[in-house]
């Protein structure tokens, strides 16, 4: 075998290896989020990177994807308290890298939701935002949500964006980005800004 036709077998052994590799790897992961979360929706997938706690109390409709470093916590305790957690995620979601959620209250993302990178969404805080939280570090502080965060049908969010507690977002809303979302929105929105604030409304 002469010297190209040895690189051109090794290219295609090598590719055929990596792809033998990520199926079955892929193949694993599916294989575990059946059996370990609440529900895990057909054609749906978990990226490679993730890290997911409790998922018991998440909920993933069919055809799920994300890219890598997808994280999901749902805290069911915490400094010696109890919650009750809930993470619902819809069918046809896409997220993309370093989507980041975590609830110890409710946190539903409905139908079609697309989210692009570096996305945080919390229904909780260290704490409760006042003088008496200060006798302890942040990182001690108590969980406190002030409500659920509700994502509603065919919202897109962009880029950095954050979404605090309490928070609804109207189906078909559009939230720009690097935005912080501290209240709630109406369907049909358009939104951005730190605080978020309305750009326009999308009429039907």
């Amino acid at each position: 075998m002469n010297f190209f036709k040895k690189h051109i077998v090794n290219f295609l052994f090598d590719v055929l290896n990596s792809n033998a590799y990520k199926t079955h790897t892929q193949n694993k992961i599916n294989t575990w989020a059946k059996k370990s979360f609440k529900s895990f929706g057909p054609n749906s997938a978990l990226p490679e990177e993730h890290w997911i706690k409790n998922p018991k109390y998440i909920s993933i409709g069919k055809n799920f994807s994300s890219l890598f470093h997808l994280r999901l916590e749902a805290w069911d305790y915490f400094q010696g308290e109890n919650f009750a957690p809930e993470i619902v995620i819809g069918d046809d979601v896409i997220c993309n890298s370093d989507v980041h959620i975590g609830a110890i209250n409710k946190i539903i993302i409905g139908n079609n939701v697309l989210m692009a990178s570096r996305i945080y969404i919390s229904d909780h805080s260290h704490g409760n935002i006042s003088i008496d939280d200060l006798k302890d570090v942040p990182g001690m502080r108590p969980l406190y949500s002030k409500g659920p965060v509700i994502i509603e049908d065919n919202v897109w969010i962009g880029e950095g964006v954050c979404i605090l507690p309490g928070v609804t977002i109207g189906e078909n809303c559009i939230i720009g980005a690097n935005s912080v979302v501290n209240k709630s929105f109406p369907k049909n929105s358009v939104i951005a800004g730190i605080p978020a604030r309305l750009i326009k409304t999308l009429d039907n």
